[in-house]
């Protein structure tokens, strides 16, 4: 199916049925986003996906799952209500202001070279509530 003929099945469900566009759709075809799409409220699963950034202002009510995906970076100020998995992974750094409410895994990835304190120091002001796992 076509990506025109999609957006027209995505326009007519959010108009009968009241049913957004989902995210990862529009994020994966250069759709414009809006507040509500960057406010996910469960899980967004991203495992092996080609994805290399994500939006700035996301905000994920639940886990974000990007093991073995080709995330290259994260925005400043990404909130996860759950855990983080960054397993084998090319993420380098972690973003400043980061928020993850639950476990940050990152078995596999660059990150795992920095100590505790040098991962802390590294998101300021932001925080990690669950254990970090290697």
């Amino acid at each position: 199916m076509k990506k025109e003929q999609l957006k027209r099945i995505f326009e007519f469900l959010k108009e009968k049925e009241g049913h957004n566009v989902p995210f990862l759709w529009k994020f994966k075809n250069n759709i414009p986003l809006t507040e509500d799409d960057l406010n996910v409220k469960g899980d967004l699963i991203l495992t092996y996906s080609d994805i290399e950034s994500l939006p700035k202002g996301l905000k994920v009510g639940g886990d974000l799952d990007l093991f073995e995906s080709k995330i290259t970076s994260l925005p400043e100020g990404l909130e996860v209500g759950g855990d983080l998995d960054l397993s084998e992974t090319n993420i380098t750094l972690l973003p400043k202001g980061l928020q993850v409410g639950g476990k940050l895994f990152i078995r596999g990835s660059a990150v795992i070279n920095y100590s505790f304190n040098e991962l802390m120091d590294m998101i300021k002001p932001g925080f990690i509530k669950g254990r970090i796992k290697v």
